[in-house]
């Protein structure tokens, strides 16, 4: 039992590190072959876009808006991809210490918004 307690209390030591990993993570996401780039941190912060002029033209605000959107979710899913590299490990032990129960279910999904 003891052994089962240290090997949690690692594991959530772990976790914490991992969050705050995370949170202090920076991605960039681009659209249009890279003319509109999107910068966000791991806690989902928009923190800086950068668009190339030839992509703001007053006649087609509808395509600059779509290539906006389109690198923030590019952005968004590199650091979803972060968060889960980051997280196997972590979700390896989880589902080890469980003993693999779950049917091969990911037990820490959600806790990053995946």
């Amino acid at each position: 039992m003891s052994q089962l307690l240290q090997q949690a209390q690692r594991m959530q030591e772990q976790l914490l590190s991992a969050q705050q990993d995370l949170s202090e993570a920076e991605a960039t996401g681009s659209a249009g072959g890279g003319l509109v780039r999107a910068t966000v941190t791991g806690a989902g912060e928009l923190t800086d876009l950068q668009l190339d002029p030839s992509v703001v033209d007053p006649e087609d605000v509808e395509t600059l808006a779509d290539l906006v959107i389109a690198a923030v979710r590019d952005a968004h899913a590199e650091i979803q991809r972060q968060a889960n590299e980051q997280l196997g490990a972590i979700n390896a032990d989880v589902a080890g210490m469980l003993g693999g129960a779950g049917g091969g279910a990911n037990p820490l999904a959600g806790l990053f918004g995946g």
